[in-house]
């Protein structure tokens, strides 16, 4: 599916992902991934239900993956916007074509982020309900 905001477009096509451009930018810049290896980065993007990625030309200046079961809940994760792209309302267009405009626009959805959250409220993400437990990381 292929979705439009100015300039800008947004593709959920995995095979059109710059991998290189997503490795680069979560290995440098990527407070939640620095940790991981491209082995990793590699892994989460083949074994993701779903990628969306935003571009400029054929230049990936975007992106964003979901874990799911397919049927009713997904966990968005690696959302991201080149900082020089930033204020042009490409963070809403790729978190709307991730979760209101696509197969998951039913689910239950989760994410962790340490920044960012007024664009997820406007979404409707908040703190978890009283149903919501989660075991962290061993390190954390």
């Amino acid at each position: 599916m292929r979705w439009t905001h100015d300039e800008f477009e947004l593709d959920d096509d995995p095979a059109r992902v710059d991998r290189d451009a997503v490795w680069q930018y979560v290995s440098t810049e990527a407070y939640w991934a620095r940790w991981r290896t491209r082995e990793h980065v590699e892994q989460q993007i083949d074994n993701a239900w779903r990628v969306v990625g935003v571009y400029h030309g054929e230049e990936t200046i975007g992106f964003a993956r979901a874990m799911s079961d397919g049927v009713a809940l997904a966990y968005l994760a690696d959302l991201y916007v080149l900082q020089r792209f930033r204020g042009r309302g490409l963070g809403v267009a790729l978190v709307r074509a991730m979760i209101e405009e696509g197969p998951g626009a039913s689910f239950r959805w989760m994410l962790h982020t340490d920044d960012a959250h007024e664009l997820y409220a406007k979404f409707g993400f908040d703190k978890p309900d009283r149903t919501y437990l989660e075991r962290p990381h061993p390190s954390l």
